[in-house]
């Protein structure tokens, strides 16, 4: 089933709102990673010294915007393209970075889940059913791009 005009147009009306507080929305997405799977600091060099998530981790707010950005540009992409196109050279470096950190299909799940709580706590009375699928499609074809190109870095 094809991305729709309006399932794009939720993801960019609540990427508008998740923008205006970054920082925040940046240390709440971690934060809940954090709570639900707390071994997966590990995975994150610039979390793994660290005994608590610092409050001005810049790489950590970095880090969040890639994810929250990208998967809001897969929105568009799966609009206008039907599929996730992430430049070659990005998407090789996400599936060989993903795989040297020992990243796994569990973990893609708990970082949608994250992500999608991160919106709905973001966004308030905007959320809804449709926002939240339009997010989970978004997200769930980035993560299947970034899942290939691992594969594919594996075989190689």
């Amino acid at each position: 089933m094809a991305f729709t005009e309006k399932e794009e147009g939720l993801v960019k009306e609540s990427w508008e709102i998740l923008k205006q507080n970054i920082p925040e929305n940046s240390l709440r997405f971690f934060t809940i990673i954090l709570e639900i799977a707390p071994a997966a600091k590990d995975l994150f060099s610039f979390l793994r010294d660290s005994n608590e998530i610092p409050q001005n981790n810049p790489k950590l707010k970095a880090h969040a915007v890639k994810v929250f950005k990208m998967t809001c540009e897969s929105a568009i992409q799966l609009r206008e393209k039907g599929q996730v196109v992430v430049g070659e050279t990005t998407l090789k470096y996400l599936g060989a970075l993903h795989l040297k950190s020992g990243v796994a299909d569990p973990h893609f799940e708990v970082v949608k889940e994250v992500l999608l709580k991160t919106v709905e706590e973001a966004v308030g009375d905007k959320w809804s059913v449709e926002t939240k699928d339009a997010w989970s499609a978004a997200y769930d074809q980035l993560a299947a791009a970034i899942k290939a190109e691992m594969k594919a870095e594996e075989t190689s």
